[in-house]
């Protein structure tokens, strides 16, 4: 029985090709542990799937848009086909429970687990436009992303987390935020960092990350939650 046949049925694609599907779920690691069966992995299927995603989505703003700059348009893009945006829609599309992985990787579910959702979010867009051609690909596309758009525009998600909280800190409060590292643990290949959001003297939010940068627009993030501002 087709394993993936439950996943077919729910993003409401056969695949005549049933290869493709089951490709664009293995990951480099699992054949690692798994060779000799014949199996391909997803990066070839992944590179094809960025480049149909990209056009599809470029296609679909220049003609929702009619009046936006490019700027804007650009600025929409990236926020849609982002890792996050496409790791999440790979997560409400169940596609963690297809997953062929190492031993190693399963068990593994923090920022490694995000990229490989986004990588096989966008092979699995390769396999369809393979298998069912342009028009297969943009319907699934459109099914699993384009309800994320509205949100962006409307959140402003489309911006940088911290030039859209300097914007609104000196809007609203007529202060410049400014950035703290309050801890840094681990060691200098892994390490982790928590930085602090302030108004003036005043701590907003903390935010971490794996980087200085990823932890301050993680702050910048959570302090517009705090304020409201998202």
């Amino acid at each position: 029985m087709n394993q993936f046949k439950k996943f077919e049925d729910s993003i409401g694609v056969s695949f005549t090709n049933k290869k493709l599907i089951e490709m664009a779920f293995t990951h480099r690691s699992y054949l690692n542990e798994n060779s000799g069966n014949g199996r391909e992995h997803n990066e070839r299927l992944e590179f094809l799937g960025d480049a149909v995603l990209e056009l599809v989505v470029t296609s679909y703003l220049y003609k929702t848009y009619p009046n936006n700059p490019e700027g804007d348009l650009t600025a929409y893009r990236s926020a849609l086909v982002n890792t996050n945006t496409i790791s999440d829609a790979a997560s409400r599309l169940g596609m963690n429970e297809y997953l062929l992985l190492s031993k190693g990787e399963a068990k593994d579910m923090g920022k490694a687990r995000q990229y490989i959702l986004a990588n096989t979010f966008e092979a699995v867009i390769g396999a369809i436009y393979l298998d069912q051609g342009y028009d297969g690909a943009q319907k699934f596309i459109a099914t699993a992303l384009f309800d994320k758009l509205e949100e962006i525009i409307e959140k402003k998600l489309y911006k940088d987390a911290k030039s859209l909280v300097q914007e609104l800190a000196q809007e609203y409060e007529n202060v410049t935020p400014t950035y703290t590292v309050m801890h840094e643990t681990g060691p200098d290949h892994d390490k982790n960092f928590e930085i602090g959001v302030y108004f003036g003297d005043t701590l907003i939010t903390i935010g971490k990350g794996k980087s200085k940068q990823e932890a301050e627009q993680n702050a910048a993030r959570n302090a517009l939650e705090k304020r409201e501002w998202a």
